[in-house]
């Protein structure tokens, strides 16, 4: 079912996609406590340190240029078959670009491909300008030079997860050099 929408989306014939509509919610009644705040999600769930990555994918049909963002919501998920996740916001205005290519390289970042993270996670612009990359080896996303480990994938499901899509990729090469670097690392607003 996975690989008939990708096939769809690539096709000339599928609508251009967008994001999501924001799910609906439910009113927290006058005696109900209200749910969490974000401000204080945010504090909170800061303390947990996260690796950074940068999502790509080639540039699909009629685009100029590859796609890519800056993604610390990334994990391992089944050894067999190999499937890795991530998140993106509903409101992306990269994921479109990456669904309609239907493949994408996940890049680990070390630590000191900080700048480059913070190019990747700004909207608009020509995010690969003076990027050394080169094309993984099956779906051509761009491999970003001086990354600690490359995950090549296709699309493989998408599911809704309140305010952002939970993409899930098939693996279909990686790799890492030998040499052991340290990672860049995101914890409570800040790069470690």
């Amino acid at each position: 079912m996975a690989a008939a929408a990708v096939r769809y989306l690539r096709s000339a014939d599928a609508p251009r996609v967008e994001p999501l509509p924001r799910p609906e919610l439910r009113c927290v009644g006058e005696d109900e406590r209200a749910p969490v705040g974000q401000a204080e999600f945010r504090r909170v769930l800061g303390n947990f340190a996260t690796g950074v990555t940068v999502v790509t994918s080639p540039a699909a049909d009629g685009e100029a240029s590859p796609a890519g963002f800056a993604c610390q919501s990334f994990s391992a998920l089944s050894l067999d078959p190999p499937l890795v996740a991530f998140m993106v916001g509903r409101a992306s205005t990269t994921w479109p670009r990456i669904a309609r290519a239907g493949v994408f390289c996940v890049n680990v970042l070390g630590a000191h491909q900080g700048d480059l993270c913070r190019g990747f996670a700004v909207s608009g612009g020509d995010k690969f300008a003076g990027v050394a990359h080169d094309a993984a080896p099956v779906s051509g996303s761009p491999r970003l030079a001086g990354a600690l480990a490359w995950v090549d994938c296709t699309v493989h499901a998408v599911h809704t997860g309140g305010d952002h899509l939970i993409v899930v990729g098939r693996v279909d090469a990686l790799g890492a050099p030998e040499e052991d670097a340290p990672p860049l690392l995101f914890h409570r607003g800040r790069f470690l």
